[in-house]
């Protein structure tokens, strides 16, 4: 550990993304002082959240619905700027308006019951004792890789779309992309103009949408992983249940094959991928772009999750300990649903922390 000490809060938020600084605002708002009432702890070396950390050719205006945090517009932003760029530099902006005083880079290690019904916040900066925990640590630093037969055999470059350097890296290769998702597509209509050649495999046939999402529509997809959370089950992405929208550029890569999909390949040879059909396709490249998990691990000595495998939660707040709330996670994980969720979860925080207080005799 080190020679910090042990701090005292009412409320600690881990994370600085879109949940954890939705939540910091509230915070504010509802009459708490940071550094006396709160702390916001970030392990990122600056502000942005995961956005810091795409990739230079996801510009702006390939962002899909970027919505504002509370209290303060993004506007005039340039579409062509990479989106790491345009969004680090509104949440750096944010924080600094706000007065949010976020402590980075703050490693949290572990959550561990406390004294007299706190919770114990182990961190690479020392420990804060805490009523409240607000966990707002998405999902950037977990990528998924599946496994699949031969993969340590491969002699070429695997990498997952957490690692993704940009189309120009990818130049006089092939490369076979896996994964249905929105940055599966992006991957790769952007490489296909550089590569030798492309492949694309995916489990399940991608489902194209034309026209725009509405907003029932938008409510039926987070109501399917809300439904999964409320009964202890791993959540998949709001994204993973979505369609994919058809734009001008989607049009354009399905009319020139970018886009014809093979299913998912059955293992992995030195040289590419094949299938049991006797089909292979040799590659230099295997880019996974296969989604990523809740970042929850510092939870894990609480013992929260289900049997089901997943952390059960009534809206923002863990069934199994309701000091806890976790936000980005599941249904609130798109930015509109990370915003509501930390307004959410300050109220209930709010109501532990005026529970204990009240018990204590303050």
């Amino acid at each position: 550990m080190n020679n910090f000490g042990v701090r005292d809060v009412d409320v600690v938020v881990i994370g600085a993304g879109q949940a954890g600084l939705s939540a910091a605002y509230h915070l504010r708002r509802s009459g708490l002082v940071p550094e006396r009432d709160f702390v916001v702890l970030d392990h990122a070396p600056a502000p942005g959240g995961a956005w810091q950390f795409r990739w230079p050719s996801l510009t702006y205006a390939k962002v899909h619905g970027m919505h504002s945090l509370p209290g303060m517009e993004l506007t005039d932003a340039d579409p062509a700027r990479p989106s790491s760029e345009v969004i680090s530099e509104y949440f750096a902006a944010y924080e600094e308006a706000f007065d949010l005083r976020v402590h980075r880079p703050v490693h949290v290690e572990a959550v561990r019951e406390g004294e007299d019904g706190r919770l114990r916040v182990e961190t690479s900066q020392g420990v804060w004792q805490t009523r409240a925990l607000i966990s707002g640590t998405g999902t950037w630093d977990r990528p998924f890789w599946p496994r699949y037969p031969g993969q340590e055999l491969f002699r070429g470059r695997q990498l997952h779309t957490a690692n993704y350097p940009g189309p120009k890296e990818f130049a006089g290769q092939r490369v076979v992309v896996v994964g249905g998702g929105a940055s599966g597509t992006q991957h790769l209509m952007e490489i296909a103009p550089y590569a030798a050649g492309t492949t694309w495999v995916t489990r399940r046939p991608p489902v194209f949408r034309e026209g725009e999402f509405s907003e029932e529509w938008g409510r039926a997809a987070v109501a399917r992983v809300e439904e999964r959370v409320r009964q202890g089950l791993p959540p998949e992405s709001v994204v993973s249940v979505t369609d994919l929208p058809v734009n001008d550029a989607i049009r354009a890569a399905r009319a020139n094959g970018v886009l014809d999909r093979l299913p998912m390949f059955d293992r992995i040879t030195e040289t590419g991928v094949a299938w049991d059909d006797g089909r292979t396709v040799d590659a230099d490249v295997i880019l996974w772009a296969t989604g990523f998990r809740a970042a929850v691990d510092h939870l894990a000595p609480l013992r929260l999750r289900e049997t089901g495998g997943g952390i059960r939660l009534e809206g923002t707040q863990v069934a199994r300990d309701p000091r806890i709330q976790l936000v980005g996670y599941g249904p609130s994980a798109s930015t509109i649903g990370a915003n509501r969720a930390g307004r959410v979860a300050v109220r209930n925080a709010l109501r532990v922390v005026k529970g204990a207080a009240a018990r204590a005799g303050v």
